[in-house]
């Protein structure tokens, strides 16, 4: 085992390990981001049984792969452009989107916050959810990867398709078409 070892050690590290055949490595490289693969998934297929083997196909293929990855970008948006890719041959092959679920959100009690104003910001919650469904796909996407993800926009515009500046458009236009929405009754 390597001396940087441990709960922080970098993807690189981590790869190369798992090129050698350490399992542990490799079991650490999908634990790291098996989330953000499903919620990548999730956010193309919008269907959590798809979107779970989706993740699961694009792990696999990714693994498979493992010795070809040059490191030309990182481990991390290299896995997340096969499953995505992965997630959008689904569709190809299903030949229709299905509806949107709803994220799950549970209100949790906060001793400073009134429970009405709890309800309110849960209800906001959902519907600037609804409504990220029915911005344009590259737009929706941008959002989503870039708040929930938290990727860079050069990370970004590798999983849908264009460059860094377009995704930093599609994000800025996908927050401000959100906002116009939030503010109508």
């Amino acid at each position: 085992m390597d001396s940087r070892d441990g709960p922080d050690t970098p993807d690189e590290v981590l790869v190369d390990q798992a090129r050698s055949g350490n399992e542990a490595a490799l079991d650490r490289l999908v634990s790291r981001h098996h989330g953000t693969a499903y919620r990548v998934a999730l956010g193309i297929l919008r269907d959590p049984d798809m979107a779970a083997d989706a993740a699961q196909d694009g792990f696999l293929k990714a693994i498979r792969a493992l010795d070809r990855f040059r490191g030309e970008a990182r481990f991390r948006t290299w896995l997340l452009t096969i499953v995505s890719n992965e997630a959008k041959g689904q569709l190809r092959k299903k030949g229709r989107r299905r509806e949107a679920v709803l994220d799950d959100v549970t209100l949790v009690a906060d001793r400073g916050v009134p429970v009405d104003d709890a309800v309110v910001a849960v209800e906001e919650a959902r519907r600037a959810r609804r409504l990220l469904q029915e911005l344009p796909d590259k737009q929706r996407l941008a959002v989503q990867l870039r708040l929930d993800e938290g990727l860079s926009f050069r990370e970004v515009g590798e999983l849908i398709g264009s460059s860094e500046g377009a995704a930093r458009v599609n994000y800025h236009h996908g927050i401000r078409r959100l906002r116009e929405r939030m503010e109508r009754p």
